[in-house]
């Protein structure tokens, strides 16, 4: 399928993904008698605000809009168990269950799942042939604390591990590096690769939050991946001036270093500072300068080749404004929503970089083996 002229950004969404029900669970992992029942805080709303938003705007013009098929049960099980697979399937049946770890579903929660692994599918396959420069995909359920066995986290499927092994088994890439920069662990992605050498995972979280067994420095790989997995727990509190110098001074110093052929980003927006489940202090303007700085990389490294894939974000207003800040940069459009919280956020207290976190970054800097950035 070949690129309408000047639309080299991809968006890829679908409704089914919406009607996906966790059930009224709010923020607990599942109901019980005291907790008067709410919406759960992985709801449609916010990704649904965010799609909305970009029409409002006119963004969604000065982009290539495009559905997808759901995800095979081949595609899924190059990632997923079949005794796992079945399970979701029988619960599916039944109108209710779990995939295993605060994973709740209910029916049509699977086919909404299938079509969000398949949307991330479709947005790394265009990008790696080249039909699309680069793509963002509002994937929901999310999938990056999905593992082979189980659901994990509100995830039910691992839409990037999924996405990735499609495209390495279609011979379209080999090496890929990716970015999870939502507040919560991406154990999914480095369950899946953690002895593979070709495949880089990058984590930046909040320490000690969600899985809580798994998102240290001292995970590095094993095997044939040693070295290829990297974690950067940041302390709760984190805000502008930490990511900025972790993104600075290791993380693409190390993505370069990797050399990859496709990077791909798990797209979460719960580091943001109106988050629920999260306890950072990002603004919509960090999540675009973060942005940027990933885009001039794939300029640099693999021919623009950049993947968005939608995770987690509970701020049903907020959330929103970093999505569109996010596409803004990744189209190189001229359209902008002003973002009413951004400077205020900004001018909060410990927004600079503070001591603390610099020794602990410095410290996985020479633990990494990685050369400084001697531009801060």
């Amino acid at each position: 399928m070949s690129v309408r002229a000047g639309k080299t950004t991809g968006f890829f969404w679908h409704e089914r993904c919406f009607w996906h029900d966790p059930g009224a669970i709010g923020v607990f992992a599942a109901p019980n008698e005291f907790l008067q029942p709410q919406p759960a805080s992985e709801s449609p709303e916010s990704k649904r605000r965010l799609k909305n938003l970009l029409e409002v705007s006119g963004l969604i013009d000065e982009l290539e809009v495009r559905k997808a098929a759901p995800a095979s049960r081949q595609a899924l099980e190059r990632f997923h168990t079949s005794d796992y697979l079945d399970a979701l399937e029988a619960g599916s049946r039944q109108g209710v269950g779990d995939g295993g770890d605060c994973a709740p579903y209910t029916a049509g929660s699977l086919t909404a799942a299938r079509q969000s692994a398949g949307l991330a599918i479709a947005a790394v396959d265009a990008v790696a042939r080249g039909e699309l420069t680069n793509a963002y995909a509002l994937c929901r359920p999310p999938g990056h604390h999905a593992e082979a066995d189980r659901g994990r986290g509100f995830c039910l499927l691992g839409n990037i591990p999924v996405a990735v092994m499609q495209a390495r088994t279609s011979g379209l890439v080999q090496r890929v590096a990716i970015l999870d920069w939502d507040v919560h662990h991406g154990n999914g992605q480095q369950a899946a690769f953690y002895d593979d050498r070709d495949v880089l995972t990058i984590s930046i979280h909040q320490a000690g939050n969600y899985p809580l067994d798994t998102g240290t420095f001292n995970e590095r790989g094993a095997g044939a991946g040693r070295g290829a997995n990297l974690n950067l727990p940041l302390p709760p509190g984190s805000g502008i001036g930490a990511y900025r110098y972790a993104m600075l001074q290791l993380i693409l110093p190390v993505i370069e270093a990797f050399a990859p052929e496709l990077i791909v980003v798990a797209c979460g927006f719960d580091a943001g500072a109106k988050d629920p489940l999260g306890k950072m202090l990002l603004n919509s303007a960090a999540f675009a300068e973060m942005t940027a700085q990933l885009k001039d990389l794939a300029e640099r490294c693999c021919q623009g080749r950049l993947v968005m894939v939608h995770e987690g974000g509970y701020s049903e207003g907020y959330v929103p404004l970093c999505g569109h800040a996010v596409i803004q940069v990744l189209a190189d459009s001229d359209i902008e929503v002003p973002d009413p919280q951004n400077d205020e956020i900004a001018a909060w207290g410990y927004q600079e970089l503070q001591p603390h976190q610099r020794a602990l970054i410095d410290g996985w800097v020479r633990g990494s083996g990685v050369m400084p950035c001697m531009s801060q």
